[in-house]
């Protein structure tokens, strides 16, 4: 499962993530799930309001180039999933 706590602090986060204009430019393409039980693939989430019962924490960078992924946010489930490969496949 993806269950996801936003951090205020980049120094308290497990990943640094940007939000890009387009898919194209994304290494992630996300899908915001309205049940945590949906949320069991990457690129699938579910907002955690406690962070202690989310599976990661991150933090939302302004600048693309200290993010560790780029997201972008998809509006059907089946479009979610990774476009590249990085250390963070598997976690997200």
């Amino acid at each position: 499962m993806t269950k996801v706590f936003v951090e205020k602090s980049k120094y308290n986060a497990d990943v640094k993530l940007f939000e890009v204009d387009s898919k194209y430019d994304a290494d992630l393409l996300v899908y915001v799930e309205s049940n945590k039980y949906n949320a069991k693939k990457d690129g699938h989430w579910y907002y955690e309001d406690n962070k202690y019962d989310a599976d990661i924490k991150i933090f939302w960078e302004k600048s693309k180039y200290n993010a560790d992924v780029k997201i972008f946010f998809v509006k059907s489930k089946y479009d979610a999933g990774w476009r590249t490969s990085c250390k963070w496949t598997g976690r997200l």
